[in-house]
């Protein structure tokens, strides 16, 4: 498949020959193209009233629709190939509304681990940090897997998709679920635990000097609790079983305990490291207990538990973001999409209000292939992506309005097809979850495709839109300007 240069704003002849050189050429093609714009369809805005800018990230202005012309068949911007495996487990994913037991942590199948390499010397001093970063005032993002951010030619893509939509920031891996650390980290404790084992992403410092001068703003995603790595170098940091070993969840996986202070130290020393290097933001996942069948999670013992595993996740944002207040940087954390409504610990120490005033944003994982039938009133989740993302974030924004310091709320959206014989996700499913967000008085939202490869045709082109996006609602396709038609609401200026 190819990258659509439709609205890239580059001329067509740039792009030819094999399929390597096609990506590299998108990046590589600046030249304006000269043939006039035609007209262009400036963005819907929301249904409904946003929330007060301090309680809620507000929603962009209505503006009316232009003519609209035939739709065109999705592209998906590809990735180039590399000998590297990309990782893919991807942020924790929505635990079912209907179901007492979380879901799977994965948006889609792992593909087979990469061959560890091993451990480099320690890196020389950086020469300095790179930055300063101006946050967007409404943040649109992509996640990009460390695979893809140690490759020239993967992020020659992903800048190019930049480029030419409305996405303007890039959430990095610098620790995924794999428990290795991307980059050549000079902190004796992750050098020690063997987590430099992996290194995807050479020169740190380069790839954020090239983000900084391409105007983009770059969050730093650490995965916490899920981790083979440091489970195995330090098994009196892991989730014991009855009988003092590690425990392991029904897939076979070690996970880190969070009432243990050194695993806190461990992340934040990371975290530290990376914000120092010029990272503004950190995002942290898989912050959390592990999620398993009752039979299997019964067994499992936390050594040094104080309080409630609720308490555990709290106090680790808390400190986490006081022990970093120096630094400046801004901290976040990715959630269960059920969160956002649950009134209750769904099972791994989530609860939306005591956690959502420590953090500067939370991120819930609202990807609709994940909730299970009936939730939010849906029937079939998974072919109704506005409504249940809607239904979720507007949950999140009462839910913040009666919270002082509550957070942002910014949702992580699916841009994946969860499996065989489920909906296919195309550009009509990812920008029904955008205008869902909008619709719900949320400014700002990331994409997660495990292999970073994105659906361009669902993104605002730079240059605006040349035609009027197309929704799934109601069970439906439509033109965005008619979803009033299926909710029984008038949009705004109408």
């Amino acid at each position: 498949m190819m990258l659509s240069t439709a609205f890239s704003g580059r001329r067509p002849w740039c792009v030819r020959g094999p399929v390597a050189a096609l990506l590299l050429a998108v990046a590589a093609c600046s030249a304006p193209d000269p043939r006039p714009e035609g007209p262009r369809f400036a963005s819907p805005g929301p249904l409904v009233e946003p929330a007060p800018p301090e309680t809620v990230n507000a929603a962009p202005a209505a503006a009316p629709p232009a003519a609209v012309a035939a739709p065109r068949p999705a592209r998906r911007a590809v990735v180039a190939e590399s000998p590297e495996t990309p990782e893919s487990p991807g942020p924790l994913q929505t635990v079912p509304t209907a179901s007492p037991e979380p879901g799977p942590d994965r948006a889609e199948p792992p593909p087979a681990a990469p061959r560890p390499v091993p451990v480099s010397p320690p890196p020389p001093p950086p020469t300095g940090p790179v930055g300063p970063f101006v946050r967007p005032a409404a943040l649109r993002g992509l996640y990009v897997n460390a695979w893809a951010a140690g490759s020239r030619a993967r992020m020659d893509t992903l800048f190019a998709v930049a480029d030419s939509t409305e996405v303007n920031a890039f959430i990095i891996d610098i620790k995924d679920a794999s428990g290795y650390v991307s980059h050549p980290s000079g902190v004796a404790a992750i050098r020690g635990a063997g987590a430099t084992g992996q290194i995807r992403i050479r020169d740190l410092p380069a790839l954020l000097e090239r983000v900084r001068r391409a105007g983009l703003y770059p969050v730093a995603r650490i995965v916490v609790a899920k981790d083979p790595v440091l489970t195995a170098a330090h098994p009196e940091w892991a989730v014991r079983d009855t009988a003092g070993t590690t425990w392991r969840d029904a897939k076979g996986d070690a996970w880190l305990n969070l009432f243990v202070d050194e695993v806190r130290d461990y992340h934040v020393a990371l975290a530290r490291e990376v914000a120092e290097l010029g990272f503004p933001e950190i995002q942290w996942d898989y912050i959390r207990f592990p999620d398993a069948p009752a039979e299997i999670r019964g067994s499992a013992r936390f050594p040094g538990a104080s309080g409630t595993q609720v308490q555990a996740v709290e106090r680790f944002l808390a400190r986490a973001r006081d022990e970093l207040a120096t630094t400046g940087v801004r901290s976040t954390a990715d959630v269960f999409g059920v969160t956002t409504s649950a009134r209750h610990d769904v099972g791994v120490g989530q609860v939306w209000d005591a956690f959502i005033d420590e953090v500067d944003a939370a991120l819930p994982m609202v990807y609709p292939s994940h909730f299970v039938w009936g939730s939010h009133g849906v029937s079939d989740p998974d072919r109704h992506p506005y409504e249940i993302v809607r239904a979720s974030l507007e949950a999140a924004v009462a839910r913040n309005r009666t919270i002082d310091g509550a957070g942002a709320v910014i949702p992580w959206l699916q841009d994946f097809t969860r499996g065989a014989g489920a909906h296919p996700y195309g550009p009509a499913e990812v920008r029904a979850q955008i205008q869902a967000a909008y619709d719900a008085g949320i400014r700002e939202w990331v994409l997660w495709n495990s292999g970073s490869q994105y659906t361009v045709e669902a993104l605002e082109p730079a240059r605006g839109w040349p035609r009027e996006p197309e929704i799934r609602i109601g069970g439906q396709v439509l033109p965005v300007s008619r979803r009033g038609e299926v909710l029984g609401e008038t949009p705004p200026g109408r």
